[in-house]
């Protein structure tokens, strides 16, 4: 977790890349996406991940920053290790006051309410780097090959510098098809979506076709 934070770019990198996630989705993937952006998440915005596999993260952006939740089901860090639903000791310390009404999302709990995560990090408007709880212990790997991070904040790395080509590795081993880095690089500098851009990711859609889709997330779209 503490080396994702140091690697993880400012809010507003942060934001922009998890819009063109959530674009690169609506244009290969029509279904339930795996990456997903909402202006609308209560008086807030959220980028959301889900692999359908029980993993998952959401990044949501307030007026007083970012907080990030991420719940990788196969950690030794997850609440349901004990009874109680307890989370590792230390994941909340430290975090400030105003990113407090996040842990009671009902997003982000079980059936009975209460938080779950195995990471979680935030970054205040004014920060110079995203934090995360201090003092952590984190369990051992589970073995010699074993490079996951503990707390699954690995999930997050998608998010990091090299997004380009973790997304194209991404499109590659998920939806078993090969994408230009070029197309997803513009998407991922946000330049105006147009028909040959869309088109060179999926000839079945169009930028008409998804208009309202991009329009949610709040991703320019080039003018005739």
């Amino acid at each position: 977790m503490y080396d994702i934070a140091a690697k993880l770019p400012s809010i507003g990198v942060l934001r922009d890349r998890c819009k063109a996630l959530a674009v690169l989705e609506c244009i290969l993937d029509g279904g339930e996406p795996y990456y997903a952006y909402t202006r609308s998440w209560g008086d807030d915005a959220a980028a959301l991940m889900n692999n359908g596999s029980g993993d998952e993260w959401a990044v949501v952006f307030t007026a007083d920053g970012a907080f990030i939740r991420a719940f990788d089901h196969e950690s030794a860090m997850t609440p349901y290790r004990d009874p109680d639903h307890e989370l590792w000791p230390g994941l909340l310390d430290g975090i400030p006051a105003v990113f407090r009404p996040q842990i009671a999302e009902p997003a982000f709990g079980d059936e009975e309410g209460q938080f779950v995560a195995t990471a979680v990090l935030w970054r205040l408007s004014g920060d110079d780097r995203w934090h995360a709880g201090e003092g952590i212990t984190f369990p051992p790997l589970r073995g010699p090959y074993d490079d996951n991070a503990p707390d699954g904040s690995g999930l997050l790395e998608i998010l990091l510098d090299d997004i380009v080509d973790r997304y194209v590795k991404f499109a590659e081993d998920y939806y078993e098809i090969e994408v230009d880095p070029t197309v997803v690089e513009h998407v991922v500098a946000h330049r105006p979506l147009t028909d040959a851009v869309v088109q060179a990711l999926n000839p079945e859609v169009t930028v008409v076709g998804l208009h309202e889709d991009i329009a949610t997330i709040g991703y320019p779209i080039a003018t005739a």
